[in-house]
This record gives C-alpha cells, structure tokens and sequence, in this order.
C-alpha cells in the first residue's frame, strides 16, 4: 500500500477504519472524562453547576469525533437526524483541533518553563496530536457546512469566554500559573486558528 492510500477517502471509510477509530476515540473519550474527575468534583462544589459542561475540553471534543463517526457507520438509521450530524461534525473539527493542538502546546510550555515531562505527557501528546489530524482528514467524508462550522467556533469561543472568565479552564502544569492571561488569550487566537483550518479543509474537501 502506497503511504498516499492511506489518507485516500476509500481507505478512510472503509468498516475496518471507522469501527478501529470508533472504539480508540470512544475508549479515549471515557478515559479522558475521568482523567477530568478531580476537576469536575471541584467545579460541581465550588462553582455553579452549570458551569461543569465546560470544563472537559479535550474527552468532549473526543465525543464529538466520536459521535462523527456513529453517523458514518450507520448513514442509514440516523439519515433523519442530519442536522445535528452535520452540527456535530462541525463541533468535531473545531473542537479536536483546537484541544488537540491546545494541549500539546500546554504540555511543552510547561516543560519550557522548568516543568518535568513524564510518560502520561508523551502519551497526552500522541493521543492530541492524533485529535486535530484525525478530524481534518475526516472533513471529506463529513456533511457540514460554513453555517455548522461558525456555529461550532460560536460555541468554542462561548467556552473560552466561561473557562477564563469564570475560572474553570483546564488545570495548568504548575510552572504555567502566573501565566494564566497569555493562556487565555493564546486559547482564543488558537480557537480563530481552528475555524481558519476547518474552512480551508471544508473548502478542499469541496474541490476534490
């Protein structure tokens, strides 16, 4: 098999590859849920409880791969729910690749500033890094459009503007805590990023 075979469409949708990447992103959301575990107790204690859904950034945008590639797997039975397939899609791209590269960045800043890097860090970093690319090669086979995709960066940004507003971005390494406004504006422009690389593959996407 040619390396170019491996990012074709007819090799990406195949039963083998879906239900392969199903599994790992759905195995990945749970564990990143409970990776958020201590977090979320705290938000729900000390915080108002409508604010939690904002505080798993990474497991939720892994939801959403997840849930994109339910629909690919069974276009049939879910064909009426269109809507919310392609609302969905939307929120898988702009979502996993702003987390994806978010948290990496995250890692290695924090490594920068003096900070230990230790096997969960490389394992975060594989796994991320494996978010934002998996969701951009996807967007060929996805329904979405510009409208679903504004719609799904309206949402990021609106989680930019609670977790920094409000406090409940996803804890930062230790070395990276006086830094918390260069964080938050970074997570902003990178957000603007991620709606920039799901037009520009939306549009290619078109051409193909």
């Amino acid at each position: 098999m040619k390396l170019s075979d491996l990012w074709s469409t007819s090799f990406l949708s195949s039963r083998f590859i879906l239900w392969a990447l199903f599994v790992c992103n759905l195995l990945g959301t749970v564990y990143g849920y409970i990776w958020y575990d201590a977090q979320l107790a705290d938000t729900w204690q000390n915080h108002p409880h409508w604010q939690i859904i904002f505080v798993p950034d990474s497991p939720t945008a892994s939801l959403f791969f997840t849930l994109s590639l339910m629909f690919l797997l069974f276009p049939g039975p879910l064909k009426k729910y269109f809507r919310i397939r392609t609302l969905i899609e939307g929120l898988a791209v702009v979502t996993s690749v702003k987390y994806g590269v978010w948290a990496v960045s995250m890692i290695f800043a924090g490594a920068y500033q003096g900070g230990d890097l230790v096997w969960q860090d490389w394992m975060l970093v594989a796994s991320h890094l494996a978010m934002a690319v998996e969701s951009l090669l996807f967007v060929r086979l996805y329904k979405f459009g510009p409208l679903m995709l504004l719609g799904a960066g309206a949402w990021t940004l609106l989680n930019d503007t609670v977790d920094y507003t409000y406090e409940v971005y996803p804890w930062l390494p230790e070395t990276l805590w006086d830094n918390v406004s260069e964080v938050a504006v970074f997570t902003v422009v990178l957000t603007l990023a991620s709606i920039a690389a799901g037009w520009l593959a939306l549009k290619q996407a078109k051409r193909a």
